[in-house]
C-alpha cells in the first residue's frame, strides 16, 4: 500500500463520520437521487453491478417510494445524451447526483457547482479537474476513484507473464471517453520500461471494432487490452467474439469480459464500488459536505482467469499466475 493510499485511509476514518442529527431531523422528508450513467439500463437492476447501489441505500434506511427517489438517467452509450440529461436531473433539482466513470462525471460538474456529486471509478480526479486534492476535494464532488497506473501496469505484467516474447500489444479504447486516454498514457508509460509497443486503436461503433481487429491482426498484435467503457460493455459480444476468432489473448477490468470469453481481467470490484457511493450519498443527505468527504479508492481487486479460453490459445498459464486469482473460470 503507497503514502497515498494510507493518507487517504486515515482521513476518512476521521473525516467521514458526521452526526445524523440532520437526517433525524427529516424523517418525513422523501431524498431525490440522480443516477447518471453512460451505459444502457440493466434489463434487471438485481442482477446487475449497479444494483448494489440501491441494496446498499437500503441498508441505510432509505426505502424507495417511502424517503427516497432514485431518478435513473441512462445514455446507452451515446456520450453526447449525457449533457441533457445532467441537466434534467440538476433542473428537478436531486439532493444528490451519482456520476459513474468520467464520461458522467463531466456533464455533472458542468450542470452544477451546488448539488453534490458523488462520482464512481474516475480515474484521477484532480488531474482532471473533479477535486482539489484527494484529502480535501473542495467543491461538490467527491466519491470513489481508481489507481488506473497501478491496475493498467498489473495488467500488462499478466500478459507478459502468460505470452511468450510478448512485442506488441493493442490497446482497444473510445475517443468519447476521456479517461480511456489516461489509461493509455498509464499503459504506455509501464510499456515503455518493457520494450512492449503499444498500438491504440480508436472505436466507437461496431463497424470500428472490427476494423480494429483486422489491424490487430496486420500489425501483429500478440496481446489486447480492452479498456474500461460503456461502449464495449454493451458490445462485449462482439469483442469476444472477435478476440476469440483471432486468438487473441485479451485483458480488461472487468469481470464480465472473462465470463463472456476474454482470457483475463484485473481491476476494482465495480459493484463494491457502487455500494460505497451509497455510503457518500447518506453521509451528504445526513448533512456532510462533499468538499470535506475524501476520495477513497478500490479496496477489491479481483483477477478472473478463464482457463477455457487460455486453451483454446494454446497458453499453459503459470502456476503462479493462477495462485493468485480470484476466480478461475474452467
Amino acid at each position: 500500500m503507497n503514502n497515498r493510499r494510507k493518507l487517504v485511509i486515515t482521513l476518512c476514518a476521521s473525516a467521514l463520520t458526521v452526526p445524523f442529527s440532520s437526517f433525524a431531523q427529516q424523517q418525513g422528508k422523501v431524498w431525490r437521487v440522480g443516477f447518471l450513467s453512460s451505459r444502457s439500463r440493466p434489463a434487471s437492476l438485481d442482477s446487475d453491478e449497479i444494483g448494489a447501489f440501491p441494496r446498499e441505500m437500503r441498508q441505510l434506511g432509505y426505502v424507495e417510494g417511502k424517503n427516497l427517489i432514485i431518478e435513473w438517467r441512462f445514455a446507452e452509450g451515446k456520450y453526447e445524451r449525457l449533457s441533457g440529461l445532467a441537466a434534467e436531473l440538476v433542473q428537478m433539482k436531486v439532493d444528490v447526483i451519482v456520476s459513474p466513470g468520467t464520461p458522467a462525471t463531466i456533464p455533472a460538474q458542468k450542470a452544477t457547482t451546488t448539488i453534490p456529486i458523488v462520482m464512481v471509478n474516475v480515474g484521477d480526479p484532480v488531474t482532471r479537474g473533479f477535486v482539489k486534492s484527494l484529502a480535501h476535494p473542495g467543491g461538490n464532488i467527491t466519491g470513489l476513484s481508481t489507481f488506473s497506473s497501478e491496475i493498467s501496469a498489473k495488467q500488462l505484467e499478466m500478459l507478459r507473464s502468460v505470452v511468450p516474447k510478448l512485442s506488441r500489444v493493442a490497446v482497444l479504447l473510445n475517443p468519447g471517453n476521456t479517461g480511456n486516454f489516461a489509461v493509455l498514457k498509464d499503459v504506455q508509460a509501464v510499456a515503455r520500461k518493457t520494450k512492449i509497443m503499444i498500438l491504440p486503436l480508436e472505436t466507437r461503433t461496431a463497424q470500428e471494432i472490427e476494423k480494429a481487429f483486422s489491424t490487430m491482426v496486420h500489425e501483429n498484435v500478440g496481446a489486447v487490452i480492452v479498456s474500461l467503457d460503456a461502449f464495449f460493455l454493451q458490445q462485449l459480444s462482439q469483442v469476444s467474439e472477435l478476440v476469440a476468432k483471432h486468438k487473441l489473448p485479451s485483458i480488461s477490468g472487468r469481470t464480465e469480459f472473462t465470463e463472456a470469453g476474454y482470457l483475463m481481467s484485473y481491476g476494482p470490484s465495480v459493484a463494491d464500488l457502487y455500494r460505497r457511493a451509497a455510503t457518500y450519498v447518506d453521509k451528504i443527505l445526513s448533512g456532510a459536505s462533499p468538499s470535506d468527504l475524501p476520495v477513497e479508492f478500490p479496496t477489491k481487486l479481483q483477477m478472473v482467469i478463464n482457463l477455457k479460453a487460455a486453451r483454446e490459445l494454446g497458453l499453459t498459464l503459470p502456476p503462479t499466475l493462477l495462485a493468485r486469482a480470484d476466480e478461475v473460470i474452467e
